[in-house]
């Protein structure tokens, strides 16, 4: 800045000529410097101002945007001790009528804070009382210690031990609320449903994922956030799964088995409208899978989908199929049945003797394994093969249960005659009540290949034919025969025109070769035999029959009668109605003409 002198010689000199006092120029100046000195001044404060407002508006305007952004953002988890979301949504599962089978309910967790904590050995006390599996001394330790700062106490508590643990009045207790999987009908379908647990969790949100059953197999689906809304409709029918399980429990109560299965599936489309298997467990309260012993003892194991067995006599009726499907027979051809059969060194005998010849209707309704073997003969060891792996017979199961890719069917490598002889009444091949409830379908639904599958389906596609409508036909008419006049008399159920094949198959022994004292018991059919809607498969392990003093194992005595109370309290149920045994009869014999 150019500083003007006060007192400029030129001006003084000036004033003097003329003169004027030379000190009033002086005064004169000072004050226009004053002057401009306070402008300068103004300027400097009012452009500080400015950016002092500017500043502070900036920064306003940031925190407002951010607080903007925040709330139009969707909500997210910010739990304590969890770094990212928690995808804690589930679809419900339901029945095929819509009941529900698996639910989300809201529920609390339990954590503990430490620097709000008054009195963490009274709480821990406290909490012992109200969590009997809470250790009370580990738990005063863990409250107590000065270098923590969290603590999980319990992942979900129940709406009383929430008002319990309110009442403790400890403020460094606190819940998170979050939801649990729920399954309103305890052990109903259980083995089907499965299960879940936790995956990642937080103090106010968990994952929830499947650990068995369809629960585990569809848990990508379940958890999609696509589909949360819309319910997994099952093939289920609740009510006839009850009552099929209510039954079953009877009969192994009554007959003193190690456990049973029910499956009842739709012989055209494969869904399955029941599947039992017991001793069963509760969902809501799964157990941890056994670390040793037998799996089979345990009530996680699904007797209808891991069961593999060899399941006797009821694989006659692939057997017979075949012969017929080929035309090697027809049922009024007559076998040779005299006793034994032998083999290289093996001898095949029938549990009773039958004489010498029977016709091939009567190896089946009479159950013949000498018969039956012959009609293997006649078939071949590769033609056998081919025709059970064109049934499913050789591979494991494809439905939505995560339990059915370790349960593999057990066949010989090199498939010899004995083999094939020995196979085609039941024995040399394991395979699962499942597959079993397939192989049916497709023998009574007209031939075609029938895949199981626990879903509702909307619209049915029949599958490959196996088998044609005449033989298909046929072997109705022989299960029927088997109900009315062989050996499983006590199926009979007036009004529903029951029809199967019964099975009882020695179990292996430990030390090699069959244990005379145990074995399974199936019965394997449909209903009605006039137009068949429904397969049942029932087994037994280890039934004893004991109300004529000595046991009886057999499938006619102690399977054969669950069997039956099964459809005669199901059939209702699943829209069957009732006819004569007149009017069922004829609608058989007039198929078999047409054909």
């Amino acid at each position: 800045m150019i500083r003007i002198p006060l007192r400029p010689l030129p001006r003084v000199l000036q004033a003097r000529a003329q003169g004027e006092n030379p000190l009033h120029i002086e005064r004169e100046n000072l004050r226009l410097r004053h002057e401009q000195m306070r402008d300068q001044a103004r300027r400097r404060a009012e452009w500080r101002l400015i950016f002092l407002a500017a500043f502070f508006f900036m920064g306003f305007a940031l925190i407002g945007a951010r607080m903007g952004l925040l709330a139009a953002s969707p909500p997210h988890e910010a739990a304590a001790f969890q770094g990212e979301d928690i995808a804690a949504f589930r679809a419900e599962i339901q029945d095929r009528n819509g009941r529900i089978l698996a639910t989300n309910l809201v529920t609390n967790s339990l954590y503990a804070e430490l620097r709000y904590m008054v009195d963490g050995a009274r709480a821990a006390q406290e909490l012992a009382r109200i969590l009997p599996e809470v250790d009370a001394d580990r738990l005063a330790a863990r409250l107590t210690d000065p270098n923590r700062r969290f603590v999980w106490i319990r992942a979900r508590l129940s709406p009383e031990q929430v008002q319990a643990v309110h009442e403790i009045g400890e403020p460094g207790l606190l819940f998170g609320p979050r939801e649990m999987r729920l399954y309103p009908n305890g052990h109903l379908a259980a083995h089907v449903l499965g299960g879940t647990s936790y995956g990642q969790q937080g103090v106010s949100a968990a994952e929830i994922i499947g650990t068995a059953g369809i629960e585990h197999r569809l848990d990508e689906q379940l958890r999609d956030p696509a589909t949360a809304d819309a319910p997994l409709r099952l093939s289920l029918d609740v009510t006839a799964q009850a009552i099929a399980a209510e039954v079953l429990d009877s009969g192994i109560n009554m007959l003193g088995a190690r456990a049973g299965s029910v499956i009842i599936m739709d012989a055209h489309s494969g869904e399955v409208v029941t599947m039992v298997s017991l001793p069963d467990f509760d969902p809501n309260n799964r157990p941890a899978p056994p670390t040793e012993g037998d799996p089979t003892d345990s009530p996680l194991f699904n007797h209808a989908v891991q069961g593999v067995y060899e399941l006797g006599s009821v694989m006659k009726a692939f057997a017979v199929a075949q012969a017929l499907e080929l035309e090697l027979v027809t049922t009024e051809t007559m076998v040779d049945t005299r006793g034994p059969l032998r083999i290289g060194r093996h001898s095949i005998n029938d549990f009773r003797n039958y004489g010498a010849q029977l016709s091939v209707s009567d190896v089946f309704v009479r159950s013949s394994n000498i018969g039956t073997a012959r009609l293997a003969q006649q078939i071949g060891a590769e033609r056998q093969r081919e025709f059970l792996r064109s049934f499913g017979f050789l591979e494991p199961a494809t439905i939505e249960l995560a339990e059915t890719a370790r349960a593999r069917p057990q066949f010989p490598d090199r498939w010899s005659e004995i083999s094939s002889v020995t196979i085609s009444y039941g024995h040399g091949l394991s395979t699962s009540p499942l597959q079993l409830a397939a192989g049916y379908a497709t023998l009574v639904n007209g031939g075609t290949r029938v895949v199981p599958t626990m879903l509702r389906r909307t619209a049915h596609v029949p599958g490959e034919r196996l088998i044609s409508e005449r033989t298909s036909a046929t072997m109705r008419s022989l299960m029927r025969q088997v109900v009315t006049r062989g050996t499983a008399s006590m199926a009979e159920v007036e009004g529903f025109a029951f029809g199967g094949k019964t099975g009882t198959a020695d179990k292996p022994d430990a030390r090699g070769g069959y244990a005379r004292d145990r074995v399974i018991a199936t019965f394997a059919g449909a209903f009605p035999m006039n137009d068949p809607r429904y397969v049942v498969v029932v087994t037994l392990d280890e039934p004893n029959e004991t109300s004529s003093g000595e046991a009886r194992r057999t499938a006619g005595w102690t399977v054969v009668p669950v069997a039956a109370e099964i459809v005669r309290r199901t059939a209702p149920l699943l829209g069957v109605r009732p006819q004569s045994n007149a009017e069922s009869t004829a609608a058989i014999e007039a198929a078999l003409r047409l054909r």
